[in-house]
């Protein structure tokens, strides 16, 4: 992978991963520790490893996808997967502004299943450039499908 491509993704990942992080609570706040939660949510110490971890592999993974794309003379699909990296991205960053700056549980699953078929989606377009690509990025709509389930179950329990 070419190392401008990693730096690109790398910067987009780690704005929208910044952005995403200003919405969130340096401390548990009263009202998320007041939240009733399904008894299959992870600790609060899994979600910062496990996303750390996810954006890298979105970063390392894109750049690949798209020099892939490039470098087989599919600048129209490097062009729709960096479009669609960028819908991902905002809608990853977006979930933390609903569910923990805004307080909307319901709008926040929702999102939460909007981010799944996106980040289905982009695995999916990985795997055209690189069946190796595809599956390393396979765990991050993995992650959002069980995130889906929670936020979900998160918002069924506090109505």
């Amino acid at each position: 992978m070419k190392p401008s491509t990693l730096a690109a993704t790398t910067v987009a990942v780690a704005t929208a991963a910044g952005a995403g992080s200003i919405a969130n609570p340096m401390r548990v706040p009263a009202w998320y520790s007041r939240l009733r939660k399904p008894p299959y949510q992870p600790p609060g110490a899994a979600f910062p490893l496990v996303w750390t971890t996810l954006y890298a592999d979105i970063a390392a993974t894109s750049a690949v996808a798209l020099d892939r794309f490039r470098a087989t003379g599919r600048d129209d699909e490097a062009r729709r997967y960096a479009a669609a990296l960028g819908v991902n991205l905002a809608l990853n960053a977006g979930w933390s502004w609903l569910f923990f700056r805004y307080h909307q549980l319901g709008a926040a699953a929702l999102g939460a299943a909007a981010l799944t078929a996106s980040s289905a989606d982009l695995a999916r377009r990985a795997a055209r450039a690189d069946r190796r690509a595809g599956a390393a990025l396979s765990p991050y709509p993995v992650w959002c499908a069980f995130a889906t389930a929670l936020a979900t179950h998160v918002w069924r329990l506090n109505r």
